[in-house]
Parts: structure tokens; C-alpha cells; sequence
């Protein structure tokens, strides 16, 4: 009867989902798959209750099934990429625009992932930047790196986790290590926290397509992308020549501020329809603010499927 009582209720483990998912989703790079991964994850917990004999904390447990199922779900597969990782930044000409059969790397809104409550520097391990380069290394070293330098766990609860020894997981974690540091993609941030008054500029410049109020908003070494396209942009002038080139169906949009994404503020945007009446879901977009700046735009072109994940719809006639 006592172990009885002492079995977790459900309501437990379901306490554990916010962070279960941020853990999830920086294995994966999909906030749709780490959805996915954690609920089968509380399901296996439900399940095998009575194998849970407390010797170690719940949520050390609910974190080993969860590492366990992402570790399943990603054998075999490519990983995760953004439109920098295949290539070098093209020119602003339409020829450019190709669409690779890639898995891409995936915004997540933060009202799944991140507490309130944490710090700063804990938020920014859920950035674009970070989840990228995090998808750069071989499962098994992306789980210590996780486990190690984002949650912080001792080497010791790790190899338990991964029923390994304690030398292979600092050795995998010194590789893991090794690797990013080759990568253009360092996990090491220094964005700001969002701007208000800054975003309010922005929305408002971009609506007008105001190229002198956007000029000052923009920094002049700020990259541009728009997956699923391969296509990304280095520097303001091959941006605007982009926007007033192939990309001038976008004057006129319509800019919706929505819940950050990855930690930075994102944008729901609706372009003109080309019938002349009304508006068209165009873009997620995700903005990157340092010194003041926008040093980064990533135009996420999967509407159907991110909007209603952002609380946006997909019909806007305003």
C-alpha cells in the first residue's frame, strides 16, 4: 500500500511538459515533433508507473524517456537545417530561389517551451542560432550537450541517463564541443531583448515600405532568409534590392505582432492578394535585434502549418 501511494498521479507528470518540450524540441528542431515526442513520452511514464521505484527524481526519469524517444525518432534521418547551413548567401535575383528536399529547422512559440521565470541566458538556449548548431552534431552528442551545458546536469547523472560510462559522455561532450566551435553557427548569442519601441518602428516602416525609416531600423550587415527556400541574403542593400525587386508583392502587407518565437518577437504577415481584395497569409516572421538593430529576418513561408500554431489565422480582411 505504501509504494501506492507514493506513485505519481498523471497531473505529475503533466506538470513536466513545458520543459519536457523545450527538451524535445532542441533535439528535434519541430516544435510539431517535440509535441509529439513528449506526449509519447508521458504516455510510456503513465504506463510503466509501477516500474518507477522513486530511487531517482521524477523528473530525471520523465527527462530519460524523454531522450530515449527523440534518440528513436531521429535515427536515420537528416537533420534539421536553415537556408545557411547548405550554402553560401546568394544574389537578390529570383533565378536563385531553389526548394531542396530538406527537413527545416522549425520555429517553436515560446508559450510552449519557455517559463516565464527563467533567465535570460536560459532563453537563449532555445534560439534559432542555438537549436541550429545544436543540430549539426550526431544524436547521442547532442543529447549530452543538452543534458551538460543547457540543463546542467553532472557527468555522472548524464551516463546514468544514457547508460553509459562517465568518460564516454565528457568524451562525446568534448567532440559535441570541438564540433560547434567548427560551425559558423556558434550556440554563443549576444541578441537583445525585444524593443518595443523599436518593433513598433518596424511594423510601421515595413507596412509603408519606407525605405529610409527601414534603413535606420536594419543594419547594414543583416541576413535574410525565407525557408523553404535555399536562397539567403547577406547585408541591407541585397535585402532591399530583394524587397524592391522579387519581392515587391510584399509592399503593402499587412505586419501582426503574435508570441515570440525562439525567444525573439515574430510577426504574422499578410500580403496583398492578388485578386485586389483582402489579404493572404505571406510569413512568419522572426526578427533578430542586436545594438539596436535588426541584424537578422527569417521569413518562415510555411503558413498552412505555422500560423495556426502561432495563434494566427489564416483568413485576414482588415
Amino acid at each position: 500500500m505504501e509504494s501506492v501511494a507514493q506513485t505519481p498521479a498523471f497531473g505529475e507528470l503533466e506538470q513536466h511538459r513545458r520543459e519536457l518540450t523545450a527538451h524535445c524540441y532542441r533535439m528535434l528542431g519541430s516544435p510539431f515533433e517535440a509535441e509529439d515526442a513528449v506526449q509519447e513520452t508521458l504516455l510510456r511514464a503513465w504506463k510503466n508507473l509501477d516500474r518507477f521505484e522513486g530511487r531517482s527524481a521524477l523528473r530525471s526519469w520523465l527527462y530519460k524517456i524523454a531522450t530515449n524517444v527523440c534518440l528513436d525518432q531521429l535515427e536515420g534521418r537528416e537533420r534539421r537545417a536553415r537556408p545557411m547551413d547548405l550554402g553560401p548567401a546568394g544574389e537578390p535575383v529570383i533565378e536563385n530561389l531553389g526548394t531542396p528536399e530538406v527537413p527545416w529547422l522549425q520555429p517553436v512559440p515560446d508559450s510552449l517551451v519557455a517559463d516565464p521565470a527563467e533567465t535570460v541566458a536560459s532563453r537563449e538556449t532555445i534560439r534559432l542560432a542555438f537549436v541550429a548548431a545544436l543540430q549539426h552534431l550526431p544524436p547521442r552528442q547532442r543529447a549530452v550537450l543538452i543534458l551538460c551545458e543547457v540543463l546542467r546536469w553532472k557527468a555522472t547523472e548524464v551516463a546514468e541517463l544514457l547508460e553509459t560510462s562517465v568518460a564516454s559522455v565528457n568524451s562525446a561532450l568534448q567532440r559535441a564541443r570541438a564540433t560547434l566551435e567548427q560551425t559558423e553557427l556558434s550556440p554563443e548569442s549576444s541578441f537583445d531583448e525585444p524593443d518595443r519601441e523599436l518593433l513598433d518602428r518596424y511594423v510601421a516602416a515595413f507596412e509603408a515600405y519606407d525605405l529610409d525609416a527601414l534603413t535606420a531600423l536594419i543594419h547594414e550587415d543583416a541576413t535574410q532568409s525565407m525557408p523553404p527556400f535555399d536562397l539567403w541574403l547577406s547585408g541591407r542593400d541585397d535585402i532591399f534590392t530583394w524587397w524592391y525587386g522579387p519581392g515587391i508583392g510584399c509592399k503593402g502587407s499587412r505586419v501582426i505582432p503574435t508570441v515570440s518565437a525562439n525567444g525573439s518577437p515574430a510577426f504574422g504577415q499578410y500580403k496583398p492578394s492578388e485578386s485586389g481584395e483582402g489579404y493572404e497569409p505571406w510569413a512568419l516572421q522572426v526578427l533578430e535585434l542586436s545594438d539596436g538593430r535588426i541584424v537578422e529576418l527569417t521569413f518562415f513561408l510555411d503558413t498552412e502549418t505555422l500560423f495556426p500554431l502561432f495563434g494566427l489565422p489564416l483568413l485576414f480582411d482588415a
